[in-house]
């Protein structure tokens, strides 16, 4: 049984990696691919965990190799999604998300057609720039930037199987975990998963 590959992107200060950080503690079947970077690592960063940080050579040479299943590049640095970090889970049945942007995910769409892409949205443009000033790690020119370029992300939303609204946070996470639950209950999972009641029904009395 091959597991389910979930994509979810957003505009930057949407609540995306909140979100998924949220899903993937109550939803521990999901295994979470950790994206390659050329971005230098943040205070909290720990290479491995966030992102398996590299410089821009190797990440070249990786594309070369065609090791990536995706990349993009976003505010001047490059991140990918390595094929060893999905496929074998994939094979062994298990789920996995990959949280990227709308060009990675359209790339991963065309590599793996049955995968599941889920869009956050802001509740509203006001909000997405208080969120993004809030988080205090940004410039107002980085912030300008990551407004503008939100336009172009938002464009995107219609490409995506779901969109979400971040705006309560908790009716945002039950809307996540129940796209996960649909696709669990899915005629192709649950014919794997329930072979052996099936099997049993079906004999002759």
């Amino acid at each position: 049984m091959s597991g389910c590959l979930y994509i979810v992107a957003a505009p930057s200060g949407a609540g995306k990696s909140s979100l998924v950080n949220a899903l993937l503690e109550r939803e521990p079947g999901i295994a979470l691919s950790i994206s390659h970077t050329t971005r230098p690592p943040r205070p909290n960063d720990r290479d491995g965990e966030h992102y398996h940080f590299v410089n821009r050579g190797v990440f070249e040479k990786m594309v070369a190799d065609g090791l990536f299943l995706e990349h993009a590049e976003v505010f001047g640095n490059c991140y990918g999604t390595s094929r060893a970090a999905v496929e074998p889970l994939l094979a062994q049945g298990r789920d996995v998300l990959l949280e990227i942007d709308w060009q990675g995910a359209r790339q991963v769409r065309a590599a793996m057609p049955g995968c599941v892409s889920v869009f956050i949205l802001p509740p509203s443009r006001a909000e997405l720039e208080r969120r993004l000033r809030s988080r205090g790690s940004d410039d107002a020119p980085t912030i300008a930037r990551r407004l503008a370029e939100s336009r172009e992300e938002v464009a995107h939303a219609g490409d995506f199987d779901y969109i979400v609204v971040n705006d309560q946070f908790g009716d945002a996470l039950a809307d996540l975990r129940a796209i996960v639950a649909c696709q669990r209950l899915r005629r192709e999972a649950q014919a794997v998963r329930q072979a052996a009641l099936i099997a049993d029904l079906l004999k002759a009395d």
